[in-house]
């Protein structure tokens, strides 16, 4: 099993099982998490997080939706082998943009410059190559 770390804020706007979501996808795309790697149990995590389990079924049943991990009944989530990103449909292309502008204006309403910002996301995108 790979050693991630995946940490929930329950104060957040954003939903819990989409921060995990989130923050998976994250660790597959910084290689963090590699094809063949399983990730924490179901309910393992979910008692970690301390959040109820089906917060953390539908997490990992929407990356397996989206093509990053199978899912087998009674084995633990594991990481696919990919070529490259899937093909992004105009909408889902919206979908994350818009997404990424709620993200953006929550932090300017939180008093996060923008400076501060533009840096982060640097340091993100410098994580991926």
């Amino acid at each position: 099993m790979a050693d991630i770390t995946i940490q929930v804020t329950m104060d957040s706007t954003v939903p819990v099982y989409r921060q995990v979501v989130d923050q998976v996808r994250m660790h597959i795309a910084s290689g963090d998490l590699a094809a063949g790697d399983a990730l924490p149990s179901v309910r393992g995590l979910a008692q970690q997080l301390g959040v109820h389990f089906n917060t953390i079924a539908d997490s990992y049943r929407e990356l397996a939706s989206e093509g990053w991990l199978d899912l087998a009944h009674g084995k633990r989530a594991v990481v696919l082998a990919r070529n490259g990103a899937p093909a992004l449909h105009r909408d889902q292309a919206e979908d994350l943009r818009q997404r990424l502008r709620a993200l953006v204006a929550e932090m300017l309403l939180k008093g996060v410059a923008t400076k501060t910002i533009q840096a982060d996301v640097a340091e993100i995108l410098k994580g991926r190559q």
